[in-house]
């Protein structure tokens, strides 16, 4: 079982070359089951119902977000009504859509998990690790899951780590998301679990963070605020491929991907 994910898809640039490239990708390495976290994809600040279609369209089976997931109203009464589209699992009860779902697939049943770190992002958040350690025993005791994958989208580096220690052995990969900037400290951890701090995101290369250079520097040099518009040119596609064993739900493998699209 081979899974593709790609990471934050930021703005316009973002979003057309994931869709152009997605179905090659999937080709070239062959992946039978694809996450891409979509929570930048409206002009660098959540996603529409539009742009969730069409990147399920181009191949996405997944999408997950993060703290910008409502940053876009209309999506609020999409979320409710399309499974695939995922916000973390820890905002209080009773926020509209939901933290993880289960596909079937030729290789058995997949769960998705999405959570969100509370560490310098939003602290008032629900505790992610109780919050997937109860989902895991529900997703493995009462519907058999043994193929689990989590997007844990967080701003410090320690915490994704200690998620990623935290779950080694109970699901199949944590890679995480929001940061922008992919790591390389790819491996899959003692219990069998595939770990990769962040994917990197999938947005315009000449850029901060996928924004324009010029405000968010004088940002830093003034203190003045300054609008930080979506950067333009060719994108930087970063993410994931994931190799699973089905019968047992280990990773045997994770390897980083990353390459350049022209507009």
């Amino acid at each position: 079982m081979r899974i593709l994910f790609l990471g934050d898809v930021v703005g316009e640039p973002g979003r057309k070359a994931v869709i152009k490239r997605l179905k090659s990708l999937k080709d070239q390495h062959r992946a039978d089951f694809i996450v891409v976290n979509g929570e930048n994809a409206a002009g660098g600040r959540g996603i529409t119902p539009k742009i969730c279609i069409e990147l399920m369209r181009a191949g996405a089976t997944v999408i997950t977000t993060g703290d910008h997931v409502w940053d876009q109203q209309e999506i609020v009464s999409h979320i409710t009504t399309e499974p695939r589209l995922l916000r973390p699992i820890n905002w209080p009860a009773g926020t509209p859509g939901a933290g993880s779902v289960v596909l079937d697939t030729d290789h058995g049943k997949v769960a998705v998990i999405n959570a969100q770190g509370r560490s310098f992002i939003q602290p008032a958040l629900d505790n992610p690790f109780t919050l997937v350690e109860e989902e895991i025993s529900r997703l493995r005791d009462e519907l058999g899951v043994k193929i689990i994958f989590v997007d844990f989208h967080a701003e410090t580096t320690s915490e994704k780590i200690a998620f990623g220690r935290c779950f080694d052995g109970s699901v199949s990969a944590v890679v995480g998301t929001h940061t922008h900037v992919q790591t390389a400290d790819e491996r899959v951890l003692p219990g069998g679990t595939a770990y990769l701090t962040d994917a990197g995101m999938c947005g315009p290369d000449e850029s901060i963070l996928g924004r324009n250079i010029d405000p968010i520097v004088e940002r830093f040099v003034t203190l003045m605020p300054k609008r930080f518009p979506v950067a333009k040119g060719r994108v930087r596609l970063c993410g994931a491929v994931i190799d699973i064993d089905p019968e047992t739900g280990k990773a045997n493998a994770i390897d980083r991907i990353q390459e350049i699209v022209e507009p």
